[in-house]
């Protein structure tokens, strides 16, 4: 923990402790209000609460909490995660839902990069220690292939070809009801939520999204779609199709249907990141990479398939 000590500023002199030390510190005000209650905050020696006042030149002192320790790719085998390719210079794996890409705050669950390190990956790129490698991110929820970066040049090469769109990105998603036309484009930006912070919708200054589909089965409660991505917003695929009242199936944070997720055995939605095919960081030759559906996934299918539902 550390300790700031100072004279109060005569500009801050009358201020509520909380708004001053906002001030002063840069701290947001509820952040400053949360160290005084606390009782990390003193004026001459005396600890304060969060609505007493200023004084010009009392001696002010404040104890600071440590930052958080940066979040950590724990290497740990992880159940289900296959090796699709690699070799030098990348890694191919089939990530199973449940697992993250890299450590964030907050995330204890297992990550791509600690099963790579728990399999003798070793990678080395530039960047943030926790996101070395990452060239491009799969949500948690969501199964399929994912690329990771072993050298600095395909690092390079990969990041600035997501960046220019120029990878292929197909998934494939189970949609409730049938998406009128078959096939076609969905140009909707995308942003954050009013509602809820950890959720997505389409709003009118969100960011530039497009989302191209084909129909490849209709079945009597869904469609199995192929899904191309032009753009790479976080939950674009889940969030279009809610947006066109044909939310993947299984996804209950965008609307689906809880009766048929349970009926399908769906505890996710179902989206799977089926392929991505982009130009070798090393040489430029074309690489095709694809992922089976996972077992969780095949069963739902197969019980439309089979006319179960």
């Amino acid at each position: 923990m550390g300790t700031k000590s100072m004279p109060v500023p005569e500009g801050l002199a009358g201020m509520r402790v909380d708004a001053g030390l906002s001030r002063l510190l840069g701290l947001s005000r509820t952040a400053a209000a949360t160290l005084a209650e606390e009782g990390g905050v003193e004026l001459d020696g005396t600890r304060v609460g969060k609505s007493d006042r200023l004084t010009a030149g009392a001696w002010l002192e404040v104890r600071l909490p440590e930052p958080p320790a940066a979040p950590q790719n724990t290497p740990v085998a992880i159940e289900g995660m296959t090796i699709l390719y690699s070799d030098d210079d990348i890694v191919a794996v089939d990530k199973p839902a449940g697992v993250a890409a890299h450590a964030t705050v907050g995330w204890e669950g297992p990550t791509v990069l600690g099963g790579l390190a728990a399999a003798g990956f070793r990678i080395s790129t530039s960047g943030i220690h926790e996101r070395q490698g990452i060239v491009h991110r799969l949500d948690v929820g969501t199964s399929g292939v994912m690329v990771v970066a072993l050298s600095e040049r395909a690092y390079t090469v990969l990041k600035r070809a997501f960046k220019q769109r120029t990878v292929e990105k197909r998934y494939h998603a189970l949609v409730q009801g049938h998406p009128d036309p078959t096939s076609g484009t969905i140009d909707a930006p995308i942003g954050r939520h009013r509602g809820h912070d950890w959720k997505f919708a389409v709003t009118r200054d969100g960011r530039h999204s497009i989302t191209h589909y084909d129909t490849l089965e209709a079945h009597q409660a869904a469609s199995l779609l192929d899904v191309e991505l032009e753009t790479g917003r976080t939950h674009q695929i889940r969030v279009h199709f809610a947006a066109l009242h044909h939310p993947c199936a299984g996804d209950l944070t965008y609307g689906a249907d809880p009766v048929l997720a349970k009926r399908l055995g769906l505890e996710r939605q179902w989206l799977h990141a089926r392929s991505l095919a982009f130009a070798h960081p090393a040489d430029g030759r074309r690489v095709e990479i694809t992922s089976p559906y996972p077992s969780d996934l095949q069963h739902a299918l197969d019980m439309l398939r089979n006319h179960e539902l």
